[in-house]
């Protein structure tokens, strides 16, 4: 006897054991939980790095004229205009010196040691200073070839030398050494090979250098080691 499945009316087969319908369908995820908070905080960098670009982009455009330093100047060194030259820098902020008070600038002395490249700022400056004050004289020097190096240029170390002239004394007065460091405040060189100089030395021997400077009996010696 054969055993046979019972169709139903509209002759489709009965339906399987098993989910079906709306139980086969898949599970229902749950939405995700929104946090408007660090939404809202993403935005903000989002504008807030753009903004800072912009504002950068647009900075970059602003020049501003400064005063750099060219050549090194020595703590308590007068500021000459020669070591002084205009550039152009991105307006930053920084209270740079502007370039239109140079001759300001060239009155006052340096705080510290300035070296060639710094951007000058006011603080770096004084309107006295230690190195020409109590105790200190400058002395003006008439010197001729030979008396001095040809490249002498201001801020140098030299010593200052008493050479007597030929004859003088017949032979007993001696070469000696009148400053062992003086700063060079000025110098100035001629066709000849002299110049011009003013030293700074102790007041105690200034009146010898400048007699012997008046009869043509001074050297100078620089000492490039000695800053």
């Amino acid at each position: 006897m054969r055993i046979s499945e019972k169709t139903s009316q509209d002759g489709r087969a009965p339906a399987r054991p098993g989910l079906s319908g709306p139980a086969a369908r898949k599970l229902p995820v749950p939405p995700r939980e929104r946090k408007p908070a660090l939404a809202a905080l993403a935005v903000l960098l989002i504008l807030g790095g753009a903004l800072a670009t912009t504002l950068l982009v647009m900075r970059s455009g602003d020049r501003v004229s400064a005063v750099q330093i060219t050549q090194q100047v020595g703590a308590g060194q007068l500021i000459p205009l020669s070591a002084m030259r205009e550039v152009q820098i991105a307006d930053t902020g920084v209270d740079y010196v502007p370039w239109r008070f140079r001759e300001q600038v060239a009155t006052t002395y340096a705080r510290v040691t300035l070296l060639p490249g710094t951007l000058l700022t006011e603080p770096m400056t004084a309107k006295t200073t230690d190195q020409v004050g109590p105790g200190k004289a400058k002395v003006g020097l008439s010197l001729k070839a030979g008396q001095m190096p040809a490249d002498l240029k201001w801020s140098d170390i030299v010593q200052v030398i008493y050479v007597p002239a030929a004859g003088r004394g017949s032979g007993t007065a001696q070469q000696k050494v009148l400053a062992t460091a003086a700063r060079v405040e000025s110098a100035s060189s001629g066709r000849s090979g002299g110049g011009l100089v003013t030293v700074v030395v102790d007041t105690s021997i200034a009146p010898a250098i400048a007699q012997y400077a008046s009869s043509g009996e001074i050297a100078l010696v620089t000492l490039p080691g000695v800053k």
